[in-house]
Formats: structure tokens, sequence, C-alpha cells
């Protein structure tokens, strides 16, 4: 099935999981995916590792998403160090396997690398995602950011490359993260002012500890609310305690949205199945709800 058809009867509920290194095996993200399987989410991303350096891996465990497990799987595609010739190579094998739904991206910078990477043949997401619709038979997401992507001068701008990247042949987004709904919102009208109409699903993540917080707002730039950050201040110290905080919030925001009508949610679970299944079961009967409306 194709994802952007999900759509059709919305909310769609998701999540992600990412693969281990690339020498490490696959155990863990197979015991994830076996735990959250019950829960029924609409369908399963799967990432590849920083830099890219874990593409096989995406496609083993999207083939496993899909035809072990009976749910749809979304492999991310990343360009910025890849041929064409390597494009059609992963496509060919995700279409072999029966998996026709792509997450088209530019992709992180590559390790150990000048601040500028190797561009080959790709240099935007937008390059890869023109490609990609000369294939046949793919449902291509894209990535956009509420509070526009870091890279970008100003949200406006950011959102102009956002409309040329969804002309070019994207059926539905997904946010990065963000902590504070009324950005989201806020982000909404703007690509409803700019003429972008197709499904844009909302990226939550639950905070779990510190470090994690840290690493991310460093990496992303998503800001913190003031009431996020007294959980932080408050819980910081403690743990388990921080931990339950972080899936209460991400709970919060996840039942406002689903309130004001949002397309869907993508839970960025970090391959942890206990949060995963603690937040669907906080949101089974409004999940359910939300179906019949």
């Amino acid at each position: 099935m194709y994802i952007k058809d999900l759509f059709k009867r919305k909310p769609v509920i998701s999540l992600e999981v990412f693969p281990p290194k690339p020498d490490a095996p696959l155990d863990n993200v197979l015991k994830v995916i076996e735990e959250v399987q019950d829960l029924k989410p609409d369908f399963i991303s799967v990432t590849y590792g920083a830099g890219g350096n874990s593409r096989a891996y995406t496609v083993e465990i999207a083939n496993l998403v899909k035809n072990k497990y009976n749910i749809e799987a979304l492999a991310h595609l990343t360009c910025i160090s890849s041929t064409k010739k390597d494009i059609l190579n992963l496509v060919e094998q995700l279409k072999e396997k029966n998996i026709k739904n792509i997450l088209a991206l530019r992709g992180d910078l590559p390790q150990n690398q000048d601040e500028n990477p190797t561009i080959i043949d790709y240099q935007y997401a937008q390059d890869l995602i023109k490609d990609l619709q000369t294939m046949g038979e793919i449902c291509l997401g894209a990535a956009c950011y509420p509070e526009g992507h870091l890279e970008s001068p100003s949200l406006n701008q950011d959102l102009k490359n956002l409309k040329a990247k969804v002309d070019s042949g994207v059926d539905f987004l997904i946010t990065q993260l963000f902590f504070d709904n009324q950005l989201f919102y806020n982000f909404l009208e703007k690509t409803d002012i700019s003429g972008i109409s197709c499904p844009i699903s909302a990226g939550i993540m639950p905070v779990i500890n510190k470090k994690q917080i840290e690493r991310i707002t460093n990496l992303c730039g998503a800001t913190l609310t003031p009431k996020f950050k007294k959980v932080l201040e408050k819980y910081e110290h403690k743990p388990e305690a921080l931990k339950e905080a972080g899936i209460f919030y991400a709970t919060e925001q996840i039942i406002d949205l689903l309130a004001n009508g949002v397309d869907g949610i993508h839970l960025y679970g970090m391959n942890r199945p206990e949060v995963v299944k603690q937040i669907f079961t906080n949101i089974d009967t409004i999940r359910s709800s939300a179906y019949e409306n």
C-alpha cells in the first residue's frame, strides 16, 4: 500500500526505528519491532545510520517490517554522497521486496569529512526526488521543518524551498521534531498560504534523559518551551521521573495535535519499545475516536 493512501483516513500514526552500526547485529532493532507490532502502527520508517553508513541494514529491516511483520515500511533514502547508480540500485532492491514507500532526504554530512561533503550527483533532496519520480511506482515522502532548516536563512526561504521540493513530486511530509505545538500550527498556516497541500505528519520525540535533549537541540535547533524547561530543571537528576515526565509531555502534545485534526503523528521512539508502548496506551481511546470521526 502507498502511504499517501493511508492519509485518506487520517490521522496516520507511525513510528521510526533506526539500524544498528554496520558491525553490530540486528537483534536489538528486531526486538523493538516485535514488541511494537501489536500496537498496529500505520507504518514504520527505517532510517539510515549517520552519514548513510547502514544502507544494507535499512533495506533488510524495511523488508522484515513489510514482509515478516506485515506493517507498511517507509525506507529512508539519502543522497548527499550517492551516485545515481547507487540510488537506482537501492530503489531496485527495495522494489524487489515490494517496498514502494521512500522518504527522500539529502542526509546528514558523512562522518570524518570536511565541512563540505562530497557532492557527486545530488546536492539537495529535491534533486533526488526528481530522479525518483522517473523510476515509477514509488510513493515519496520528504522532511519539513516547522522552525526552518538550520541551514536556511529564514523560515520564509525554507518554505519556498519546501514548496519547490513538494512540487517536484512529494506525496506527504514528515516534520522534524518539535516541542511547541503552536509553532507547528503556525507552520501549517504558512504551508497553506504557500500552496503546499500534501498531508503533513507531526514528528514527536519523547525526551527521556537530559543528554538526549542537549544533543537533539544542538543538532536540529528545536525550541524548548518554558513548560518543558521547568520539567528538565525539576527532574534532571531523577532519571526515572524525567523519563515519566517526558512520556507524559509527548502524550499531551499528541492529544492536542489529534484534537486539532492533524494529518498524522510520527513518533521518534529512539528504539525504546517501552516508551512507544506507553504512549500508544495513553492515546489508545483518543486514537480510536479520531478514526471514527
